[in-house]
């Protein structure tokens, strides 16, 4: 399950982003409203978690953009404004769930969970691929041409990142936030050493090349 994090305060968002991530969730996490607006419009996510008060655009304009845009991922709305009349307007504006803070988490991911179940619908992805390269979620194994790759925790993480990702590009910061955990410098070259031994792995005895650098931008698993 693939799940977008809207929210500004870091304290809540690291919170809710590990616990996630610990229920085996691919998780984003973005803190502008602006931002949220380019990720639900470039990636498709089974739950949006958003915050109502943003940075530039706040969540109900979020929710009204989607809703007419014709995206109907479900949204679980978090917001401070927990009053009757504030969840009106959350649900009104096409909200799917609202969760006043503060909160426990347990509750939040009973609320995931059930809007990952809406209209009787489970979005449970087992088996990733893109050309021969074939990862399997449940088995967590990596096969290309029908050869085992043995891959580490980490390499498995990026790999599973940039697959759910083929043929966008994933920037150094979004691999920071979806695979290390950390929000610090996107130039470390830690993401440079683990992407140089998975292209090592996947690519080096196989044709054609996936794992592919965009100069300046990031990097993109793609034919």
């Amino acid at each position: 399950m693939h799940v977008l994090v809207v929210e500004d305060d870091a304290r809540v968002a690291s919170h809710v982003v590990k616990g996630l991530k610990a229920e085996g969730w691919l998780v984003d996490h973005v803190a502008d409203g602006r931002e949220a607006l380019f990720r639900v419009a470039a990636e498709t996510y089974d739950v949006v978690v958003l915050d109502r008060m943003l940075p530039n655009v706040d969540g109900l304009k979020i929710l009204q953009t989607m809703r007419a845009s014709g995206d109907s991922t479900p949204v679980l709305i978090l917001s401070a404004l927990g009053d009757v009349d504030n969840r009106v307007k959350g649900l009104r504006a096409g909200g799917d769930d609202y969760l006043a803070k503060p909160f426990a988490f347990s509750e939040l991911l009973a609320r995931v969970e059930a809007l990952s179940r809406r209209k009787g619908v489970v979005r449970e992805t087992t088996e990733l691929a893109l050309a021969d390269l074939q990862m399997n979620l449940i088995t967590r194994t990596v096969t290309r041409s029908g050869e085992s790759i043995d891959l580490t925790t980490r390499e498995f993480r990026l790999l599973e990142y940039l697959l759910r990702n083929a043929g966008r590009v994933v920037s150094r910061s979004m691999l920071l936030e979806a695979v290390w955990d950390y929000n610090f410098d996107p130039q470390t070259n830690i993401i440079d050493q683990h992407v140089s031994r998975l292209r090592q792995k996947i690519d080096k005895e196989f044709e054609p090349p996936l794992l592919q650098t965009v100069r300046g931008m990031g990097y993109s698993l793609r034919t």
